[in-house]
């Protein structure tokens, strides 16, 4: 969702770049974009240009203590992200500081420039690592999780190998980048890992020289992000899409590499990245509007959608003229299932509909339905290989970002997105989008993902929702509990179309 600018404020604790690529710099652009109020701590002025850096002073210890008081007295940052440190004495002035705080902290850990000259004291390193537990997220390169861990990364094993080490040393989570590892897939992976979970993120290579900042841009958006209140994978999401679209529009703005370029919050669907459980095979990623892996709908968009729980609700609801339903049956028999989804499947056929299938997607195969739903805690038992060789469609639930960027990875039929407002049916893990929030996914999917909005909609909102551009809405309990059937699809249908003001409760 995007916000008002300068809600909440983030600090960078950094070097300043002269050239203004990276550095303090960058992260000001960064929170800037992200809406978020920037404070700055200084650790280091560097005289550099897109050639290379000539000098580098450190900021006085007086100094810097005095801009950390500052800061943290009155700013009150929701999020700090770390930079260039040094050297032992900065690192341990600014872990003092951060013992108070209890703002989120970001560490890039800044160790070498792009020339090769060194931005951190090798005798620092141990007092990087005694700072780590203090950090939330440590965002290094493969060369730097190299320095910090002594393994030698060559292949996706090593990264985990290395993600492994730095979160044993207190870190409470790590993002690996791999722009430097290079793969036969033409990709950039990136690796997440916390004492929970861990995922990859994958997107195409952007190939140009002009990368400056990168890891800064990185950070720092992430670091905007978590300030904004977004969880960490969903702000890992944002941040990498932003990156993308900032390195495919950099360029040079002197003799040497240029930075990234800061572009706006991040909305483009070309550059959201492609979450996935595990590294898939090294294979090119399908073109930026692609969703070639699930066949296409016939009737798309979608239109009014309903969710019923039993075979005589799908067959009153076939009868009044819906072509998209869904069959959503959670506690029953094996037998009983079995003969739902056969009856229903029949009744697909009947009335020439779209039936899909939630979860069951075995039984969906089976008896040859439409398609098959499936919420995202189902994407790592269901065989989506067999579901699509079966020629079945394939939709997905989608509540946050990160949820997005691995339905993205599987490129499924179309997109389900919710709860727009508050449910009953349901227990939900997430709060509802609202209006603002559709309306967000909605130009970010469309036209390469159909998109069905879900959850809470009924006759007296279904217009606002349909406002969004959205083309579809899903409902349980405007049909089911309707009392008249014929008049609830037809004002829904009204309501869908733009046709005529919402009812009042």
């Amino acid at each position: 969702m995007k916000h008002s600018p300068y809600q909440v404020s983030a600090c960078t604790i950094a070097g300043s770049d002269s050239g203004g690529g990276a550095g303090i710099q960058a992260d000001l652009h960064s929170f800037a974009d992200f809406g978020v109020h920037g404070c700055t701590v200084i650790t280091a002025l560097t005289a550099q240009n897109s050639t290379g850096i000539e000098q580098v002073t450190r900021t006085p210890l007086s100094q810097l203590q005095a801009e950390l008081r500052a800061v943290f007295s009155d700013l009150q940052p929701a999020a700090v992200k770390l930079g260039m440190l040094v050297d032992t004495e900065t690192i341990e002035c600014v872990a003092r500081a951060l013992q108070k705080q209890a703002a989120a902290v970001v560490c890039d850990p800044v160790m070498v420039a792009t020339t090769g000259q060194r931005l951190l004291d090798k005798s620092a390193l141990d007092a990087l690592r005694a700072l780590l537990p203090r950090v939330d997220l440590l965002t290094p390169n493969t060369h730097e999780a190299g320095l910090l861990t002594g393994v030698k990364i060559a292949a996706a094993a090593d990264v985990q190998a290395a993600a492994r080490q730095l979160l044993a040393t207190g870190v409470r989570a790590v993002l690996i980048t791999g722009g430097h590892l290079l793969s036969a897939a033409n990709c950039c992976d990136d690796f997440y890992l916390d004492g929970t979970q861990h995922f990859w993120l994958r997107s195409p290579r952007q190939r140009t020289p002009h990368s400056h900042g990168s890891g800064c841009t990185l950070s720092a958006a992430i670091a905007a992000a978590l300030a904004r209140g977004y969880a960490i994978a969903d702000a890992l999401v944002l941040a990498k899409m932003y990156l993308n679209k900032g390195l495919a529009r950099a360029r040079s703005f002197g003799r040497g590499p240029g930075p990234v370029a800061h572009t706006g919050w991040p909305d483009d669907l070309q550059y959201l990245p492609r979450l996935y459980r595990e590294l898939p095979g090294y294979r090119e990623l399908p073109g930026p509007n692609a969703a070639s892996h699930f066949p296409r709908c016939e009737h798309s968009p979608l239109g009014l959608y309903p969710v019923v729980d039993s075979v005589d609700s799908l067959q009153r609801v076939l009868a009044a003229g819906v072509k998209t339903v869904q069959l959503r049956v959670k506690f029953a028999t094996e037998m009983a299932l079995r003969t739902s989804v056969q009856q229903a499947v029949e009744l697909q056929r009947r009335y020439q509909a779209q039936l899909f299938i939630n979860d069951h997607w075995a039984l969906a195969i089976e008896y040859g339905a439409y398609g098959v739903h499936l919420g995202q805690e189902d994407l790592d038992s269901a065989d989506l290989e067999a579901i699509a060789a079966a020629g079945l469609r394939l939709g997905v639930s989608n509540h946050a970002w990160y949820e997005i960027a691995r339905a993205h990875a599987i490129a499924p039929s179309y997109m389900a997105l919710g709860p727009v407002f508050e449910t009953t049916t349901k227990q939900m893990r997430f709060d509802p989008l609202g209006i603002s929030q559709l309306a967000e996914w909605v130009r970010l999917l469309q036209p390469a993902y159909p998109t069905t909005a879900i959850g809470g909609i009924n006759r007296s909102n279904a217009a606002a929702v349909a406002a969004t551009g959205v083309g579809s809405i899903a409902v349980v309990r405007a049909i089911t509990e309707a009392d008249n059937l014929a008049q609830a699809v037809s004002g829904l249908n009204s309501a869908l179309a733009g046709v005529g003001a919402p009812e009042s409760n």
